[in-house]
């Protein structure tokens, strides 16, 4: 990643968007507002590797209006993969409702979030919408597809998912993953022991025959781990077939962290995927990265690494994560991040849980161009997990 200077680089608060489909389709990027905005723009699209990491989805700018989108700003983001999601409010301000017409002429995709003022004009061409489900009603009628796709963030549960999706919004962010009723896929007793024995001996570096006859007992995992290796993720010359095949392509450390992201790969090959997979990946990436940072070891950020694949489990499995710690043996200060984000590592897991601010950041040691750079690199390993799995 580019070098940013750590005293002045902005916050970046980064929420993924997905389809009906649970497939990531954007990221919804908010800067604060108010003066200086267009200056922390440029500073964050100024950096090349941003729109390189998150594709091939699209960032979606949140704005309360689109003054700060000055000719130098718009240089920085082509239409062709950057769009707006505009304050209604801004309507009522002389010339705005001109300027944001002007934006889609320039071929800038627009969403309008929340009601427009009394009597504020609304350009014709302004129909797709977005609306914060946790601080709006949603619209008394069915939005129109034709103008779609439309945003719904904020989007914190199952419920507040299908009401959204019966109302015609096509896609969606908030912590809906996350709800139990539809956090992962139903297991039975037998199913769930053999996840939890599996996870154990990856914890315990178990031998590969240990691993294979956990293997052989979950065809699901297994199929998985094949079509992995075969994707176009790893370019290889001959069809892999067997799982000793696979250790020695991926080896040992790579082929144990993919082992813990299939355990939350769909369960029917025809299912939809689990949108909790590209977020404990995302988490996975982002602690490896903050502990490289600090200075840690190897190993070190394997554990690092492992604290965020395993953080989402208690939802995965949905059972309390004190009996999945008990069952997988890790080490006390991973333990410790897991169950009450206690230690340097639970401080960090805690940051990727929330947008967190300058003076949380600094309270766990870091600082923004440092987190930063942490995130592109989480989101874009995440992005490349969700589609290769």
């Amino acid at each position: 990643m580019a070098e940013l200077d750590p005293d002045s680089f902005p916050l970046v608060a980064i929420d993924p968007v997905a389809n009906g489909r649970n497939e990531w389709v954007a990221l919804c990027l908010r800067i604060a507002g108010g003066d200086g905005l267009a200056q922390r723009l440029q500073a964050v699209f100024g950096t090349p590797d941003l729109l390189a990491a998150i594709a091939p989805l699209d960032g979606l700018i949140m704005l309360d209006d689109p003054v700060a989108l000055t000719p130098p700003v718009l240089a920085l983001m082509p239409a062709n993969r950057i769009g707006f999601v505009v304050a209604a409010a801004a309507l009522g301000r002389d010339g705005m409702a001109r300027r944001l017409a002007e934006l889609h002429e320039l071929g800038y995709r627009l969403w309008l979030e929340g009601a427009p003022p009394p009597g504020a004009p609304v350009p014709p061409a302004l129909r797709t919408i977005a609306r914060d489900c946790a601080r709006e009603p949603l619209p008394p009628t069915r939005l129109a597809a034709l103008f779609g796709p439309h945003l719904a963030r904020g989007v914190d549960s199952a419920a507040s998912f299908t009401q959204s999706e019966l109302t015609g919004f096509d896609w969606f962010s908030g912590d809906y993953p996350c709800d139990p009723l539809l956090a992962g896929d139903s297991h039975d007793g037998s199913s769930r022991r053999r996840i939890l024995t599996l996870l154990g001996l990856l914890s315990r570096d178990a031998d590969s025959r240990e691993l294979e006859q956990q293997l052989k007992q979950d065809p699901t995992l297994s199929y998985h781990l094949l079509k992995l290796v075969n994707s176009a993720a790893f370019a290889v010359s001959t069809q892999i077939t067997s799982f000793n095949q696979a250790i020695t392509l991926l080896g040992r450390r790579q082929l144990q962290r993919w082992l813990q992201l299939l355990l939350y790969a769909r369960q029917q090959a025809d299912g939809l995927p689990n949108l909790l997979l590209p977020l404990a990946a995302r988490r996975a990436a982002q602690l490896e990265a903050l502990c490289k940072q600090g200075g840690g070891t190897r190993d070190d950020c394997d554990l690092a690494f492992m604290a965020g694949v395993f953080s989402l489990l208690d939802r995965l499995l949905q059972m309390p994560m004190a009996e999945i710690v008990a069952d997988l043996h890790l080490p006390q200060h991973v333990a410790d991040a897991l169950l009450h984000r206690s230690g340097t590592l639970g401080s960090w897991l805690r940051l990727t849980e929330t947008h967190p601010s300058h003076e949380a950041l600094g309270a766990a040691g870091l600082d923004a161009a440092g987190w930063w750079n942490s995130q592109l690199n989480a989101y874009h390993w995440a992005i490349q997990v969700g589609r290769n799995v």
